[in-house]
């Protein structure tokens, strides 16, 4: 019942009509004690009365009240099973992600029913509330039918590895992207459409690549690469290898007719050298461009004396460094046997050696062992 201004009770038509001429339309009363849980839109339609013919209020079907309530907890529903999905999504990529130079990186493709790039982004705005504080590059699409353009969103906690990351995808599927990419205002996340991504077995392994390869961080060019070595290091290395022997040790062993092996002595020095200093008659002249090739007992392009495994290489070059790294290339190809002359060509002129040596540990005529 609705009372009037003085207090006392009116008959609700009447009120209503009154109240409509002053007010505008009023709430009717049997529907202020009704609870109300349908949508804005339902409950604005509830409010306003219908007149029939004969100016009578035509009430609202309860049906329609409660279908309204139902449709709009439904939608309520299902939006909070994706947010529940895009939570698990996040937290197992999390889980299992890898580091690389301390940013965590994952591929995740999902199979949701209800994938789409909506949904993506949804999972990145988990990833992004767990990982604060960290660096992080996830590159997040979908399962969709062979053939149709497939979303690929990049997330990340840095636009540098955004940038990398998006420079990579472009290279590795040029042929495949759908012009349209976008970029978040924030430089943290893109979203581009490939054509049949999933489509071949390698696109996973593709999309690892732009991962990993970007999530690392960049080269100082004036640090030296991990694992690399500075020559001089590579030369004691290579050294600590080898039996060197001197100028006068060499000579002994070329010009001993009872050696157990046969014995080369390897002149390995360009020809312009071997003009300005010099050479040593008898000795072999394989310029270093070609001594593996010509050396090794598998190549067809070796000398015929080298034809076995047990062969002595004494190397030398015009003061000994060159002719180290020679040696120790030799013994890789299993010449083991095979070393370098101390203080090369100008220690064996020092040494007062002779320029001409008849090499008797081989056997052969000198003439045999020129080669250019």
């Amino acid at each position: 019942m609705i009372m009037s201004d003085s207090g006392s009770p009116q008959d609700e038509r009447a009120s209503v009509g009154s109240s409509s001429l002053s007010y505008g339309e009023v709430l009717p009363s049997r529907l202020i004690n009704r609870p109300f849980t349908a949508s804005p839109e339902a409950l604005a339609s509830n409010i306003a009365p219908s007149q029939s013919s004969e100016g009578r209020e035509r009430t609202p079907s309860r049906s329609s009240v409660l279908s309204s309530a139902s449709s709009q907890s439904g939608r309520q529903s299902l939006d909070a099973v994706r947010d529940q999905v895009a939570e698990s999504i996040a937290v197992r990529t999390i889980t299992r992600s890898e580091t690389v130079d301390g940013n965590k990186i994952d591929v995740v493709i999902t199979v949701s029913a209800s994938s789409d790039a909506s949904f993506l982004r949804r999972i990145a705005d988990k990833i992004r509330n767990r990982l604060l504080l960290k660096s992080y590059l996830f590159a997040l699409s979908m399962s969709y039918p062979p053939g149709a353009a497939v979303p690929l969103l990049l997330c990340t906690s840095s636009p540098e590895l955004l940038t990398r990351a998006s420079l990579l995808v472009n290279s590795k599927f040029t042929a495949r992207i759908v012009p349209g990419a976008r970029a978040s205002p924030d430089g943290q996340r893109w979203l581009v459409q490939v054509q049949d991504l999933g489509g071949s077995l390698l696109d996973e392994e593709a999309l690892w690549d732009v991962v990993r390869k970007a999530a690392r961080a960049p080269a100082d060019p004036l640090a030296p690469p991990p694992g690399s070595v500075g020559i001089e290091q590579r030369l004691a290395l290579e050294r600590a290898r080898l039996e060197r022997i001197t100028p006068r040790a060499a000579y002994e062993e070329l010009t001993e007719p009872s050696s157990p092996w046969p014995v080369v002595l390897v002149d390995i020095r360009p020809e312009a050298q071997r003009r300005a200093e010099g050479a040593v008659g008898g000795a072999m002249v394989v310029e270093r461009n070609v001594l593996e090739w010509r050396f090794d007992p598998r190549c067809s392009s070796r000398l015929p004396i080298a034809d076995r495994y047990d062969l002595r290489v004494i190397v030398f070059c015009s003061e000994g460094y060159t002719s180290s790294l020679a040696a120790a290339s030799l013994r890789d190809l299993g010449l083991l046997f095979a070393t370098d002359m101390i203080g090369g060509y100008q220690a064996w002129k020092a040494a007062g050696l002779p320029g001409e040596v008849e090499i008797l540990a081989t056997g052969l005529p000198a003439e045999e062992y020129s080669f250019n």
